[in-house]
Order: C-alpha cells, then structure tokens, then sequence
C-alpha cells in the first residue's frame, strides 16, 4: 500500500504475516549461544584458507591478490557489522530473504532469497569434492566422488537430528581447524623472506587484482550463514552481534596469517604450482614442504587435522543451506514441503533432504570451479541487496526495533556495498559464461515465481510487493 507518496508496511499486514507462517510450519527450536555461533561463523569459512584463495596468486601476484584480500577484509568487516543489524532486528531463519521482502517487497524478496539458496547450496558440493580428493590423497583406495557423497549423507543426518549437536560438533571441528592454521603459521613464519615475498608482485599489472578478486572473497565466504541460526539462537538480539563480532576477527587474523606464511616462504609461484605445473589446491602443503620434509610428522599432522577445516565448512554450510531453503519453501516460494520441520528434532530436515540430492548430483557433473564461482555470484548478489535493504529499512521504518545498529552508519553499509558492486563488475567480466549461466538461472527462477507462486501467495503477508 502507499501514503503519502511513500510505501509503507502497515501493524496489521505485520501480525497477518506472523499468523500465516505459524499456519503453515513449526518454529525452529532456540538453543544457540554467542561460543557456538562463533563456530558456526568460523567454520562456515575456514576452508576457505586451506584451499581456492591461492588461485587469485596466478592472476594478481602477492601485491594484486594482497590489495583484493585488503578490499575483502574491508567489505566483510563493514557487512557483518551491518548485517547484523539486520538479523537482530529482524532474526528469522530466511536471513537475506526476510529483510530483502520486508524492504522492497515479494520480488525483490524472492532474488534476494534465491541467490541466497544458490550460493549455500552450491558450494557444499565443491568443499565435498575437495575432501574427497583430500582422502584420495592420504588413502589412495577411497574414492573420490564416493568419499564426497559419503560425507554428504553423514552431515545432512547430523544436522537432521538437532542443531545444537550440529552446532557443537561443528564449535570442535572449527578449533582443531583454527589450531592447525596456528600451527602452520608457526613453523612456516620463522622461514618468512620479504624477498620472496615481494618476488614478480603484479605479474598482470593491476588488472591481475580485478582478476583476482573472487579468490580473495573466498576467504570469508559463508559468514552470512550465521544470520540464519538466528531464529534458533537463544537471546538473537545480544548474541547474534558477538558470534558475528567475533568471528570476523578471528576470520581476519588467520588470514593474514595464512597469506604471509604461505607466500613468504618461496614466493607466490610455490604455493600455486604443483612439480608437474599443474595448479594445486593445497597451497599450506606446499608451503609446509619448502621448510620440512613429507616425512616429518608436522607435515603428517597438516594432512590429518587439515581436513577438519574442509569438514568445518562443509558442515556449516551444510547447516546454514538448510535454514535458506526452509525460509524459501516456509513463506511459499518454493514448495511448502521444504518449509516443514521434523516433528521429532524440530530441525528442517527436508529442506537438508533436497539440498543434498542437489548437491550429490552436482558433485558429479565435474565442474568444481564453475560451481564455486556460481556459488560466489550468489554470495555477491546477496551482499548487494542486503545492504540496500538496510539502508532502505532505515528510512521506511525508522521506528523499528533495532537492538543493535550498525556503528558509522551510512559510511558502513555503503562501503560494503560498493565493493560489493565492483566485485560483481569484476566476476562478471572475468567470468562471462558463468556470468550469463547465473543470471540466466534467477531469470528462469523469477519467471516461473511470477507464472506460478506470486498469483497464488496470500495478499496478507507483508512479503507482497509494497505497491
């Protein structure tokens, strides 16, 4: 509805909204604290420093890479604090998907919440393909693509029987991950050479940063998962800001650690290419191998506990692509099927079900860095109208309750945004194809909502266009 020439989202069309979700589906049960949602937080992003980061070396050198990991701590420093604004005013499992309806209305909401699906659920099944091919390597008789659906069925049943057992699985894994990263840094660092360093630092010229922007993303890709536990979170108005909070330090410290120990060994050429010239996803290997040998048990210990940092952010994902897809299937975008939750373990358990076969068979088309990439567009298209939503909730709804708001505002979401947008530039000009394969897929996505979901959704939710 309109007045006074604004568009506004009225008391009545709010508890009309509560009535009709408590219709359709259960609540998730709350049980989070601040220490397990920093596991979630950390875990959902800590491969990303065991693996894909030291692609973005071949493209920007240490100085391009360098300045777009600068850019990313930047954007995901100044996001998470504004998101988190948003996930305490607003703290229901669809994360994006909500604050995006609420702000500009069904359309804008249904984007928002696909991009959102799509970029949790594809990346689970490009971190599963890498343990896999991680126990290949320790066992040669596993198999890969066996080994990464195995992992997939374990997990989703794990999330299945409860979030808070999944949570503090996940609080254990993500330690053991953040020790073996302390443990890298600290035989590795004691070698570091500024000479090798700063050895060929823009071998593309200042392009090569461009090029090597979504490898610096990858870092810290998934931290927004923490917005969708936040209906499950015990006390999400104080809690959801300290997970947030202090997750992101964590996240920036180990990876300015995990840059400087890798690159500074051997240069950025060691920790790319394998002996055989070849790319290699192991670069805290490599690294490792300049300053011990295969043989030492360190390096043994780098193999057997670095797989806990893959799990880590495996199962997080895991996780927080089960509370999208519930959202999307709770307020009628997708299937109501995929908004119901078990009667038992009061988890989406369906929703998991579903994220799972898309996975499996994603893990067999053999396309793992189109995957990731698919997965990072959807990631830089829900930053985007995240931030935009925040700002235009700010000027909306000014009254709402906003137990904590984000520090510097406008200065914070705005910077967030805007980096935000020239990653989006870069990806989509260094990655055309898949650019067009993405865009093409919400386009197919929002035609068929338009066709089949919107004319059908009730008039009453406050997920309808404010028109």
């Amino acid at each position: 509805m309109r007045k006074g020439g604004g568009s506004v989202i009225s008391l009545f069309d709010n508890a009309s909204y509560l009535v009709l979700i408590m219709a359709h589906a259960s609540t998730l049960k709350p049980t989070l604290t601040p220490l397990l949602l920093w596991g979630l937080g950390v875990g959902y992003v800590v491969s990303g420093m065991y693996f894909g980061w030291n692609l973005g070396l071949e493209q920007g050198g240490t100085l391009g890479l360098g300045t777009a990991t600068m850019a990313a701590i930047l954007m995901y420093t100044a996001f998470s604090f504004s998101y988190s604004e948003l996930a305490c005013a607003i703290p229901r499992a669809g994360g994006a998907l909500d604050y995006a309806s609420r702000a500009f209305g069904s359309e804008v909401g249904f984007i928002t919440g696909l991009a959102q699906v799509i970029e949790f659920v594809f990346a689970p099944p490009a971190i599963a393909i890498a343990i896999g091919t991680y126990g290949h390597s320790a066992y040669a008789p596993i198999d890969i693509h066996i080994a990464a659906v195995s992992v997939y069925v374990l997990f989703t049943a794990v999330n299945i029987f409860g979030v808070r057992a999944a949570a503090t699985f996940e609080l254990i894994i993500t330690v053991l991950a953040v020790g073996e990263l302390i443990i890298f840094a600290g035989v590795t660092l004691p070698h570091f050479s500024m000479a090798q360093f700063t050895h060929d630092p823009l071998p593309h010229g200042w392009a090569g940063a461009f090029a090597a922007l979504p490898f610096a993303i990858w870092f810290f890709l998934g931290i927004e998962g923490v917005a969708n536990v936040a209906e499950e979170t015990l006390h999400p108005q104080r809690d959801i800001t300290r997970g947030f909070g202090w997750a992101i330090l964590t996240l920036v410290l180990l990876c300015v650690l995990t840059f400087l120990a890798c690159v500074g060994v051997a240069g950025w050429n060691a920790v790319v290419y394998n002996p055989d010239h070849s790319t290699s996803d192991a670069p805290l290997l490599l690294a490792m191998g300049q300053v011990i040998p295969a043989t030492h048990w360190l390096y043994r210990l780098l193999i057997s506990i670095g797989l806990f940092g893959l799990i880590a952010s495996f199962h997080g994902l895991i996780l927080a692509s089960g509370r999208a897809t519930f959202e999307m299937g709770r307020v009628g975008y997708m299937p109501r099927w995929l908004g119901h939750v078990h009667s038992r373990y009061a988890t989406p358990a369906t929703a998991l079900i579903a994220n799972a076969l898309v996975g499996i068979i994603a893990i067999y088309t053999g396309h793992t860095a189109a995957i990731i990439t698919l997965s990072v567009f959807g990631a830089l298209t829900l930053y985007i109208l995240a931030m935009c939503a925040l700002i235009r909730l700010r000027n909306i709804e000014p009254q709402m309750e906003r137990p904590f708001r984000v520090p510097l505002y406008p200065f914070t979401p705005i910077l967030a945004l805007v980096i935000a947008s020239l990653s989006m530039l870069a990806m989509i000009w260094y990655n055309g194809t898949l650019a067009a394969i993405y865009f093409g897929i919400v386009l197919v996505g929002y035609v068929l909502y338009r066709s089949l979901v919107k004319q059908k959704r009730p008039k009453t939710s406050i997920l309808q266009d404010n028109e």
